[in-house]
């Protein structure tokens, strides 16, 4: 197994609940108005330190759309999804933008803030 590389963010960030590995920006929401099967969810332009499942065809409220759930590298629990194209023209601009469940996210309204660690980084202690 590889050695696990986390980027830490600086400022107002959001990060996985479950292990508190840091995931975006605050300033990168594009949009609080989205839905998910468990309540709110956000739209964001960049998201780190996720993995990404295959490619599916998924029927959204807004029509159909090719998504690819995205995982924690730090616990791999899902978090959300990407939007990697859009069938409809008015839908377009999601194309390469990223979804985080709310739920499965903790942010600046809970009190994440700079200092903040994710996981405990891979020591090289043990590589001597």
């Amino acid at each position: 197994m590889g050695r696990l590389f986390v980027i830490t963010l600086d400022g107002k960030f959001y990060s996985c609940k479950f292990c508190n590995t840091h995931l975006a920006l605050f300033d990168d929401i594009m949009s609080k108005s989205f839905h998910c099967r468990y309540g709110r969810a956000y739209l964001f332009d960049n998201v780190i330190n996720i993995t990404s499942a295959e490619k599916e065809d998924r029927m959204m409220i807004t029509g159909m759309h090719t998504v690819s759930d995205i995982f924690c590298v730090g616990c791999g629990s899902i978090v959300g999804w990407k939007y990697e194209a859009a069938h409809e023209k008015s839908q377009k601009y999601k194309e390469g933008k990223f979804i985080l469940e709310r739920f499965k996210v903790l942010g600046p309204e809970e009190g994440n803030k700079p200092g903040d660690e994710g996981p405990a980084a891979a020591s090289d202690a043990g590589d001597a």
